[in-house]
């Protein structure tokens, strides 16, 4: 299958991998050329526009950053005007369910399909092909493209109609920011009074507080290291957000959630925009 996959980052480029390893004919763009040139080695044609990479495409994926960046990349009345007749989107992305369905009904006035299936799992999970897929669209698009799905994921859930799994996975996120700024504090409040942090480790494990997350991200926090990262901090920013705004619209209550936000918010003042989210703890607990 000819597939045009567009966002070629820190999850776009694992992903396309798992794609071409699969046998699939990839056209991929990215903004930052660079981020896509690799995969030419794999077989990839790096197109030169957001059209050039749908001409000729049976399905177009993308892996972008944020609604705006959608907008602009796929979005334009010169884009537009130019779609394939009857060419599918899979939106892969972390956006908003409004986001989502203005996308399609666009989309679908171009002539086109349009599902979404956002993902939740980090670079790792994307080289395995063991990301959770969660699929917003009818039920006969996701068994149509349930074998390219089962490239990215070992089980894509269908979730219901478009907007459905936007919605998923902003609930999804929200626990990756507020757990993330609970073992911050947590973990802040046991060194600054001296205990010891191995015997702290020892009971949250045993605990039903615990969370596999602490595990993973410990050490970070211990060496005060966030490089490398697997989710950049201003995209967990973009994230909460995305929630704050679709909690208020269901009616929740987001006093607990503005604190978190406010804490991210703190660790970009810090410089720590593309570091990893877990950076979140040195707005929490800083050095002296």
């Amino acid at each position: 299958m000819k597939i045009a996959f567009l966002g070629t980052g820190l999850m776009g480029r694992p992903m396309a991998e798992r794609l071409i390893l699969s046998g699939h004919g990839l056209s991929v763009y990215n903004r930052t050329k660079e981020k896509a040139e690799p995969l030419s080695s794999m077989g990839a044609r790096l197109a030169a526009s957001p059209g050039d990479a749908l001409a000729g495409a049976e399905l177009a994926i993308l892996m972008l950053a944020d609604a705006v960046a959608i907008e602009e990349l796929l979005f334009s009345a010169k884009v537009l005007s130019r779609l394939p007749p009857g060419l599918t989107l899979i939106q892969m992305g972390t956006i908003a369910p409004r986001q989502s369905l203005a996308f399609k009904e666009r989309w679908e006035s171009a002539g086109g399909e349009y599902l979404e299936a956002p993902v939740l799992g980090s670079i790792p999970q994307a080289r395995e092909g063991n990301l959770v897929v969660m699929v917003g669209s009818t039920k006969n698009q996701y068994e149509h493209w349930l074998p390219v799905l089962k490239r990215l994921s070992p089980e894509p859930l269908y979730v219901g109609p478009v907007g459905k799994a936007a919605a998923l996975k902003l609930a999804l996120n929200q626990l990756i920011a507020s757990l993330a700024a609970a073992f911050s504090f947590s973990l802040g409040l046991v060194r600054r009074r001296g205990i010891d942090i191995d015997l702290f480790m020892k009971i949250l494990r045993s605990s039903s507080l615990f969370a596999l997350t602490f595990d993973q991200k410990l050490p970070r926090y211990l060496r005060r290291d966030f490089s490398a990262p697997n989710f950049p901090t201003r995209h967990l920013l973009k994230d909460v957000r995305l929630i704050l705004e679709e909690g208020e619209a269901a009616g929740l209550e987001t006093v607990a959630l503005e604190g978190v936000r406010q804490v991210v918010e703190k660790a970009l003042s810090r410089g720590l925009a593309d570091a990893d989210y877990s950076s979140i703890y040195e707005a929490v607990d800083p050095a002296g």
